[in-house]
C-alpha cells in the first residue's frame, strides 16, 4: 500500500469512526457557542427576529447589572456549601459502606437512588415535604423553626435548596468514593497497620492522601453542576421568596427569554461560563498537587 492509499484509508477511518461524533459535537455545542458569542455583540430580539451590531454595550450592561452580581454571589455561596456537605456526607457513607456492615449492597442502592430522579420531579417532591411533612413534625414536637416551611423564609429557603442538593448528589458521589476506597492497594493498608497506623491515624495518613483522585472528580462534579442548577431552582422555589433563591442560571434565563434582552442575557451566560470553567479547572489543578502514589 502506497502512502497516498494509506492516507486515504486513514481519512476514511477517521470519517467513519470520528465523523458522526464530531458532527454531533459541532451541532450541539460548538456552533451554538460560536453563534452565542456573536449574538453578545448584537441587540438581538427573539420576538422581532432582527438585530444590529452594538459592540461591547451588552457587556457594559452586564457589569452594571447589580441584580445579576447579587445572584452570582448567592450562587457562589450555594455552590460552596453544597460542595462541602455533599462531599463530606458522601465520603462518610462510602467509608461506612466499605466496612463489614450488613446489607451494604442494599444501602448503596438506596443512597444512590435519589440521583436517578430528575431535578423538576425532585423539586416538587421536596416542596411537598417542606410544606407538609416538616411542618407537621414541627407542630407535633412544638419546635418553632419547623412549624413554618423553609420555603417561605428568605434566609432558610436557600438552606432548603442545599439540603435537597446534598440529598440528590451524596449517593452518586458515594459510589465514586467507594471505588476510591476499593482501589487502595491491600498491601499498602497491611503495611500501614504493621507500622502501627490504625483507625483515625490510618484514615488521615494513608486513606485520604490516596483518595485525592476521587476528591478531584467529586469536587468537579458538584461545582460544575451546582453552577448550572436551574431545574431544581425552578421547581422547588422558583427563585422565591422575594427573589432570595434566584440563582445566576435562572437570572440569565429570565433576562434572555422573559425580559427579551437576549444579547445581555447571552453576555451574562458567556461571563458565567468563563467563571465556571476557571473555577472548575483551578480546583482540579490545585487538588492534583495533593496526589500521591501508592
Amino acid at each position: 500500500m502506497n502512502s497516498k492509499s494509506k492516507l486515504l484509508n486513514n481519512i476514511g477511518n477517521f470519517v467513519i469512526f470520528i465523523g458522526p461524533s464530531l458532527i454531533a459535537f459541532s451541532c450541539v455545542l460548538l456552533i451554538p457557542l460560536i453563534y452565542g458569542v456573536y449574538l453578545t455583540f448584537t441587540n438581538y430580539s427573539p420576538i422581532k427576529l432582527t438585530y444590529e451590531f452594538v459592540g461591547f454595550s451588552n457587556f457594559q450592561a452586564v457589569f452594571t447589572d447589580k441584580e445579576f452580581w447579587q445572584q452570582f454571589v448567592k450562587t457562589l455561596g450555594y455552590v460552596f456549601y453544597s460542595t462541602i456537605f455533599c462531599n463530606v456526607i458522601a465520603f462518610l457513607l462510602a467509608y461506612l459502606l466499605t466496612s463489614n456492615i450488613k446489607a451494604r449492597g442494599f444501602l448503596r442502592a438506596g443512597f444512590f437512588t435519589p440521583n436517578l430522579i430528575g431535578g423538576i420531579v425532585l423539586g416538587y417532591i421536596w416542596k411537598f415535604i417542606f410544606a407538609n411533612v416538616f411542618t407537621k413534625v414541627g407542630d407535633a414536637l412544638g419546635y418553632q423553626p419547623l412549624m413554618t416551611s423553609f420555603l417561605t423564609h428568605p434566609d432558610r429557603a436557600i438552606i432548603a435548596m442545599i439540603i435537597v442538593t446534598v440529598w440528590q448528589y451524596a449517593g452518586y458521589l458515594m459510589i465514586i468514593y467507594i471505588a476510591g476506597f476499593v482501589g487502595i492497594p491491600q498491601e499498602v493498608q497491611e503495611a500501614s497497620e504493621i507500622d502501627g497506623a490504625t483507625g483515625f491515624k490510618k484514615l488521615c495518613s494513608i486513606t485520604i492522601p490516596l483518595m485525592v483522585p476521587s476528591f478531584i472528580i467529586c469536587f468537579f462534579i458538584v461545582i460544575s453542576r451546582g453552577f448550572m442548577t436551574y431545574d431544581l431552582n425552578l421547581a422547588l422555589t422558583n427563585g422565591q421568596p422575594y427573589g432570595s433563591t434566584r440563582l445566576a442560571a435562572m437570572h440569565i434565563y429570565q433576562k434572555a427569554f422573559q425580559a427579551n434582552e437576549y444579547g445581555i442575557g447571552q453576555a451574562e451566560a458567556i461571563i458565567f461560563f468563563a467563571t465556571v470553567a476557571i473555577v472548575a479547572v483551578s480546583q482540579v489543578l490545585l487538588t492534583k498537587k495533593f496526589e500521591v502514589e501508592a
